[in-house]
């Protein structure tokens, strides 16, 4: 996987939102960065979580993750929130 820095995946966020009409929601709150954020019910776009992960204890990385269906598990997650 690819190593995406926090403004790029802010980015990601931005236009996801805001041009394609989807919805973002935070899983998990980060420590340095983003945390766990789904990117879902946009339409015709994938779905895509941003996960945040342990380089540095002074930086984190990212990493994007697009399904064309999204996985129960995250699912099941947005229906909890």
């Amino acid at each position: 996987m690819k190593n995406y820095s926090l403004s790029s995946c802010q980015s990601l966020i931005d236009r996801y939102v805001n041009e394609y009409n989807g919805q973002a929601t935070i899983i998990e709150e980060g420590v340095l960065g983003l945390g766990k954020v789904i990117l879902h019910d946009a339409p015709k776009m994938k779905s895509y979580v941003i996960t945040e992960y342990f380089i540095t204890s002074w930086t984190s990385g990212h990493k994007v993750r697009g399904y064309n269906k999204l996985p129960k598990k995250y699912e099941s997650a947005l229906e909890l929130i």
